[in-house]
């Protein structure tokens, strides 16, 4: 071996040495990493077992579970309306200022189960109205253009539904639904924690065992993290659907209890079409609480997570209610 090729070797030598030096290094922190997670693991699975040590029975856990879901439905009821309130800065429209309107809330008041709930006005961001509270201390938000937008018995018919709403507790309910699935992914995630950790963790220590650190895809440690959190989703996202499924049903409840009040379906089916045409669909937290649909699609899926039915749906199903009052007034006149 030449002179030269001797000094490549020797320089060579520290080179590989602080190769393995790093990879040894490497895989130490990876044992270290996994220790870590699986000690936190280990502290939840302890955690879990102690707050389990002595579970109650199945029904006991339910009610204990209910009750918690109850209370704090109500609290975010009461708090969240106010704060809803606040931060849409509405304001209540005086009785002497549209004296017309409100003789006919107190009309459809009279005969519903609900007490002449104030009307407030606020930008809400579209021509749009939502019900607040139940029947005995609830408030009706209009948006400020609903006044120019609709006729008077086509906003007699907008507040029939929402004193329908209001009637039957639909947003004490909705809060009540939303407390309900959020305790349930808590509980969910509390359980899955520690495995979903250690899984988490061995997926770290091998990337820095192989060298890769700063390799985030996952092994096989961490597609069965993913499997596992999939099949909570899943879970979750069928309650979802079940209780998207009723929203969607409660509006044309309401729908259906305000053509009774009022006696003029095709009015409300007026209202609708304007207020659609003027609203651009809202997939935020407050369009729970708003009586638009989401646009026609036919993406199924759409469908299945809208909170409210298609529009053409609603005003077709009113349509078909005044067709057959129609009808059967006509028929009435020509018994002897």
């Amino acid at each position: 071996m030449s002179a030269t090729g001797t000094r490549l070797s020797r320089r060579r030598v520290p080179e590989v040495m602080g190769r393995v030096w790093t990879r040894w290094l490497m895989a130490l922190v990876g044992v270290a990493v996994f220790l870590a997670y699986a000690a936190a693991a280990l502290g939840g699975y302890y955690l879990l077992s102690w707050l389990f040590a002595e579970p109650p029975d199945l029904l006991a856990a339910l009610a204990i579970v209910a009750a918690f879901t109850v209370v704090a439905g109500y609290l975010s009821y009461r708090f969240g309306t106010r704060r809803l309130l606040r931060g849409l800065g509405a304001r209540e429209l005086p009785r002497n200022r549209v004296p017309s309107v409100y003789r006919r809330l107190d009309r459809l008041c009279s005969q519903m189960d609900v007490s002449p709930p104030p009307i407030l006005v606020a930008d809400v961001g579209a021509p749009n109205a939502l019900s607040l509270g139940g029947p005995n201390r609830g408030v009706i938000v209009l948006d400020r253009r609903l006044l120019r937008l609709l006729t008077i018995d086509e906003l007699e018919g907008i507040l029939a539904h929402e004193l329908a709403h209001m009637e039957s507790y639909d947003t004490f309910l909705q809060t009540l639904a939303v407390s309900t699935m959020r305790s349930l992914a808590g509980l969910l995630s509390l359980l899955l924690l520690p495995l979903v950790l250690l899984l988490h963790g061995t997926d770290r220590a091998l990337a820095w065992v192989r060298g890769r650190p700063a390799d985030r895809r996952p092994g096989w440690a961490g597609r069965l993290r993913l499997g596992v959190e999939a099949l909570a989703g899943v879970l979750l996202s069928v309650l979802t659907l079940v209780f998207l499924a009723h929203s969607r049903r409660r509006e044309f409840r309401a729908d259906s209890r305000a053509a009774d009040v009022t006696g003029k379906p095709v009015a409300l089916a007026r209202a609708l079409s304007k207020i659609h045409r003027a609203t651009n669909p809202n997939w935020g937290l407050q369009s729970l609480l708003y009586i638009h649909g989401d646009e026609q699609s036919e993406d199924t899926l759409r469908r299945w997570f809208s909170t409210h039915p298609p529009i053409e749906d609603r005003v077709e199903q009113l349509v078909e209610r005044a067709e057959a009052r129609t009808r059967s007034h006509h028929i009435g006149r020509l018994r002897p």
